[in-house]
């Protein structure tokens, strides 16, 4: 896929996962000239994802490690919390985990695939409760960009008109997988305290797509878009339950962008990929423009330049951030577009807390399949809009709740959490201990909103740079008495169900929410640092992800968001990326992009 960058290019994009990905598949569907540069390497789901390999088959039983912390076959490659010879710092009284994936398709191929519409309150949120800031758009605008992007990757799940739980158009969700023993069980539990439990929104397919249908309404007007589209929609099977999505899916069942993305957008033959190219900055003309980017070509070392008429920077909130910040010449002394002095602040993560528990009522069940779609089948949206309007909660956003446990494929150390159950046993009475209560743990845990503050946010280290000569970020960051709260009120809540359930908790149930809370960036959620508004001098980019200084500059990914809502964000970052992707092509069409 590696070609040489010699052509005249519409548009440079950096970045190939969600936003990068979609921005790259729509661009060359329309017709656009595109060059997509990855800092990664070269990586194919279909040849690489190791699809029927048991914990068994790997060393230390596939367990975590430094290098792989969500184990052995996680997707993830050259990546993680730590990436060698790209370090990163935090300032004194911070302790910020930045999770990078050097390769093609970024985070996609880790992703938990867990895809929640962000609702009208959370495109709205300052008008709700005063706090934080309003998106220059409202849901009405994204709504339709949501169901062309869910009909694209395959979204399993269902419409229950919840509020601030969007529903669907007709015909574009695909029907939920059954729910596991645990899961009905929680379901029936927390009906009877109010707490709704419904199918979850997931990216992986549950059957195929009805292909001609779906081309034909994402590309109505464009003929070879609309081909390239159904075939690369038939060459996806559903998902067959075999391994975890995190490894990555050969038969393309999930959703992942060098599976789902660049396929078609390549298939156009307008697009241009290269991999193993660590961009550094986006470079300007006299006159403020944007004409493309350097970067370092990891396999020779040489400081490599590209031109294109528009530069589209969707390389993760936080490197966008970095790439902006390090791009500085005489008209931009402190980064590019950053005349707002905004660029790298308010960056924002999920708000994570959990609790596990024991549930008797599921001891000695029966051996059974209960692998699944790879994550759960069920969640828990949050439900209590009311009672926060209503001031009768001492944090003012919500959370929902994903949970899961039963008897999927054990890995290592499976069987060791039943020795507080039992005080310690062995020989046949362990093997009859493990078949008694394996099945019987269950997890609870919380992703809530962060509301966006002064203190936390990432600059450029003056003081280090990785083995590419690029400096580093060092990163701030302060939680506000709203994400402690919210994190007691999660654990609180979890054992609340857990009791409803007659079952004991095993984890401690901490009364100071500083002790419950994950740490800033665990969530691997983050966004913002580049946020966009409706106001120059209090935002970077306009409500189509333009530069409000550098009007053939668009960031596409996370680091424009406004807000962190409870939501998971990769589906609403594809969805944004699509609409930007619209402008640009109709802005290119008008000439207003050089």
């Amino acid at each position: 896929m590696r070609r040489k960058a010699q052509e005249e290019y519409d548009v440079i994009i950096v970045g190939s996962g969600a936003a990068g990905g979609m921005c790259a598949y729509v661009l060359a569907c329309s017709g656009v000239r595109v060059l997509l540069l990855e800092a990664g390497r070269d990586y194919d789901p279909v040849v690489e994802t190791p699809m029927f390999q048991l914990p068994k088959d790997a060393p230390m039983r596939a367990a975590g490690t430094p290098e792989k912390p969500f184990g052995f076959y996680d997707a993830t490659v050259d990546g993680g919390w730590r990436v060698p010879g790209e370090p990163y710092s935090s300032a004194e009284g911070t302790d910020f985990m930045w999770w990078r994936a050097r390769m093609l398709g970024g985070r996609t191929n880790h992703w938990g695939r867990i895809s929640l519409r962000m609702g009208p309150y959370d495109y709205k949120p300052y008008s709700r409760d005063g706090l934080g800031f309003d998106w220059p758009m409202s849901y009405d605008d994204m709504a339709p960009y949501y169901d062309k992007t869910e009909k694209l990757i395959g979204v399993y799940g269902s419409n229950e008109g919840l509020e601030n739980t969007p529903d669907s158009s007709p015909g574009v969700l695909q029907p939920p997988p059954a729910p596991r023993a645990e899961e009905l069980l929680t379901q029936k539990v927390c009906r009877d305290i109010d707490i709704p439990v419904i199918p979850a929104h997931l990216a992986i397919m549950t059957q195929r797509q009805d292909a001609d249908r779906l081309a034909g309404e994402l590309w109505p007007n464009h003929a070879r878009a609309r081909q390239v589209t159904a075939d690369s929609m038939r060459s996806r099977a559903a998902c067959f339950f075999a391994t975890p999505c995190g490894r990555g899916c050969s038969i393309k069942a999930n959703f992942q962008s060098p599976t789902v993305l660049l396929p078609p957008a390549l298939a156009m033959g307008n697009l241009d990929i290269l991999t193993d190219a660590m961009v550094r900055e986006v470079t300007v003309d006299r006159t403020g423009r944007a004409t493309g980017v350097h970067y370092i070509d990891k396999r020779t070392r040489l400081d490599e330049h590209v031109s294109a008429r528009v530069v589209v920077v969707a390389a993760s909130a936080l490197e966008s951030a970095r790439i902006l910040l390090n791009s500085k010449s005489n008209l931009f002394p402190d980064g590019l577009a950053n005349g707002s002095g905004l660029v790298g602040k308010y960056v924002m993560d999920t708000v994570g807390a959990g609790v596990s528990g024991q549930v008797p009522m599921l001891e000695n069940m029966p051996p059974h399949n209960a692998d699944g779609a790879s994550a759960m089948h069920l969640y828990m949206p949050w439900w209590l809009y009311q009672e926060q309007a209503r001031g009768q909660l001492d944090f003012a956003r919500g959370y929902h709740i994903e949970f899961g446990g039963g008897r999927k494929m054990p890995g290592f150390g499976a069987f060791g959490g039943i020795e507080p159950l039992t005080g310690g046993s062995y020989g046949q009475q362990f093997k009859e201990d493990c078949r008694r209560y394996y099945g019987s743990f269950l997890g609870f845990d919380g992703r809530g909103e962060m509301i966006p503050n002064e203190d936390s946010y990432c600059e450029v280290n003056p003081d280090e740079v990785d083995q590419w000569g690029i400096p580093t970020l060092r990163f701030h960051w302060k939680w506000s008495e709203h994400e402690l709260n919210q994190a007691r009120h999660m654990q609180q809540t979890f054992a609340g169900i857990l009791e409803e359930m007659g079952g004991r908790v095993l984890s401690t149930v901490q009364a100071d929410g500083a002790d419950a809370i994950a740490r800033p960036g665990q969530i691997i959620h983050e966004v913002g640092g580049v946020i966009m508004g409706d106001d120059p001098s209090r935002s970077v980019l306009n409500q189509f992800c333009q530069s409000w200084e550098v009007d053939n500059l668009f960031v596409t990914d996370g680091g424009c968001f406004v807000s962190n809502a409870d939501k998971n964000p990769t589906l609403s970052i594809m969805a944004i990326a699509w609409r930007a992707s619209d402008y640009i092509v109709e802005q290119l069409g008008a000439g207003s992009l050089g």
